[in-house]
């Protein structure tokens, strides 16, 4: 089963392949989609596709364990319609690890670009606390609501701000009992869960040591606690051996990169995913 997508083109373009964009947890595909356009118009070659993964967005009815084994696994499926290979996956947070997992079974995409997504576990959900206590309120609140303000005057009430509390409501969908919040919560612990826990830095190790594969380009966000500082260390030594195979990118920001500066985000993905007249972009 193929997960819920948009495919953007530049206009007048034949793309020659295809850049994944993947969001965060609660969020959906439309979360990048700015972004996307913004870096298809530099870059027409590419297709860019707006992907909401497993239990989330309207890709709610996939099988099997909630992983981020199988949310890399269903983007093979989804891609096969597309007529182009894939060529970079791009992936904030809990999208970056899935980006990460896709490439370690898929070594022939070109690119993977983490936004504030650190390659190791952090059993402590270090710099995830927020997601944490907003799950702990949707468990809380109920889940049909009379319209969308309500919603996110209940969101604010528990001490959120009003962004976040619109931005959870993308995940309301009206029905004839009224406004449903239609996320499985339980599913979305799970997928947590496996996101704290599996390690990818070897993925990324390789890379650097054997110069072969993908090219893996880490962005950061520097005042986000999501990469600890040995983490920080261990990815910036990786840069300084790897010729290029891993970019370190650092941002002066918290863990939202794209939304607090997304004029560098923009900017890193043209000059790390596009090919330049030096050779330095991959992809």
């Amino acid at each position: 089963m193929q997960l819920h997508h948009d495919l953007l083109t530049a206009p007048g373009a034949t793309p020659t392949k295809a850049v994944i964009f993947l969001h965060g947890i609660l969020g959906t595909g439309a979360n990048l989609r700015s972004h996307a356009r913004r870096f298809i118009q530099s870059s027409p070659h590419y297709l860019a596709a707006m992907v909401d993964l497993r239990a989330h967005g309207n890709s709610l009815g996939l099988d099997g364990p909630d992983t981020v084994a199988n949310a890399a696994a269903d983007l093979v499926e989804t891609a096969k319609s597309w007529n182009v290979p894939v060529g970079a996956v791009v992936g904030h947070s809990f999208g970056g690890k899935v980006a990460l997992a896709y490439a370690k079974e898929h070594p022939e995409v070109g690119a993977v670009m983490t936004l504030d997504s650190a390659p190791g576990p952090r059993l402590d959900a270090r710099g995830s606390e927020t997601t944490m206590e907003v799950l702990t309120i949707l468990e809380a609140l109920g889940q049909t609501w009379p319209d969308r303000d309500t919603f996110v005057a209940a969101i604010e009430a528990k001490g959120q701000s009003k962004m976040i509390g619109q931005w959870l409501a993308m995940n309301l969908e009206l029905k004839p009992e009224g406004w449903v919040f239609r996320l499985s919560l339980p599913r979305v612990h799970a997928l947590l869960e496996d996101y704290f826990e599996i390690d990818l830095w070897p993925l990324v190790e390789q890379a650097a040591h054997t110069k072969k594969g993908p090219r893996f380009h880490l962005v950061i966000g520097a005042r986000s606690s999501v990469y600890a500082h040995e983490d920080r260390v261990r990815a910036q030594m990786l840069e300084a051996s790897s010729e290029g195979h891993v970019t370190v990118d650092v941002l002066n920001t918290g863990h939202w990169v794209h939304a607090q500066d997304p004029q560098g985000v923009s900017a890193i993905l043209q000059s790390r995913l596009s090919p330049s007249p030096s050779g330095r972009g991959s992809g």
